[in-house]
């Protein structure tokens, strides 16, 4: 099971960035997905996150910002990001709690590699 997450790069203050995430590999379904992301010096911390029926939580400090979507259909998960910040400069990383088999109905939590946004001008 891989997720690979994509979309980060170099924007300016009060621009957007769209993050995605594609979990692959041999999978019953998935439950929670989200993104978090890790500061320079900081610990990773929770950005936002989706339940399989759509219900999101956000951070207080992207709220009304940023917008997590995700497709079951195609096993991904999205982050839209409006009116950054330089304070949210940061390595971002999607993850997911999975099950894998049919007969095991735990679900296992997986990270993404990571993709980093930078937010100067």
């Amino acid at each position: 099971v891989q997720l690979q997450a994509s979309g980060g790069g170099l924007v300016q203050p009060g621009g957007s960035l769209r993050l995605s995430c594609v979990v692959s590999g041999s999978i019953v379904s998935i439950n929670n997905m989200g993104w978090y992301r890790q500061a320079p010096g900081e610990q990773r911390e929770l950005v936002a996150r989706i339940s399989r029926g759509g219900s999101t939580n956000y951070a207080d400090s992207v709220n009304g910002r940023f917008t997590i979507s995700r497709d079951n259909a195609k096993n991904t998960v999205s982050l839209l990001m409006n009116s950054l910040k330089p304070e949210d400069t940061a390595v971002y990383y999607c993850n997911a709690d999975i099950r894998l088999s049919n007969v095991d109905y735990a679900f296992y939590m997986y990270w993404g590699q990571g993709t980093l946004v930078t937010v100067s001008s």
